[in-house]
């Protein structure tokens, strides 16, 4: 199911996006493959500690986050990727490694791959491992208001 926060904040700002219903999925390569999204719009979330905080790397289904990029953008040598069990009650309306990108509406920075916006639309997990979302990167730059930076390996 959708995530319910995510919803919510979608429909009160009108902004127009499809939902995709796909077989159960769990890697990013394999919702990209059953939703029928190239892998290079379907943003994989990736769940980073910096400082202590939470935080989401937000890369192309078929990229690798480069943990090095990070610790230059954030100025700290203080980066690794998170556990599941540290960060799964941070969602309390998704399911485990489902998460969508956006960290605004989880109090979290976001850092997001450029390759990602070169799309002009973007897809994600909505929540939920059978529903993905799909929208302009227009309104997800607008609404999020992420960290565009190089963070690819």
């Amino acid at each position: 199911m959708l995530a319910k926060s995510l919803r919510a904040y979608l429909d009160q700002r009108k902004v127009k996006y499809i939902t995709i219903t796909h077989s159960r999925a769990f890697t990013a390569t394999e919702v990209a493959e059953s939703a029928h999204i190239p892998s290079s719009m379907l943003a994989k979330t990736v769940m980073v500690v910096i400082d202590g905080a939470m935080a989401m790397a937000v890369v192309p289904a078929n990229q690798r986050v480069k943990l090095e990029d990070i610790r230059e953008l954030a100025h700290t040598d203080d980066v690794r990727l998170a556990h599941e069990d540290e960060f799964k009650s941070f969602f309390p309306d998704c399911e485990a490694g489902a998460m969508p990108p956006f960290g605004n509406l989880y109090d979290m920075s976001i850092y997001v791959s450029p390759k990602l916006a070169d799309e002009g639309e973007i897809a994600f997990n909505a929540g939920s491992h059978t529903e993905a979302i799909r929208m302009s990167w227009a309104d997800f730059d607008r609404l999020v208001k992420p960290r565009v930076a190089p963070i690819t390996a």
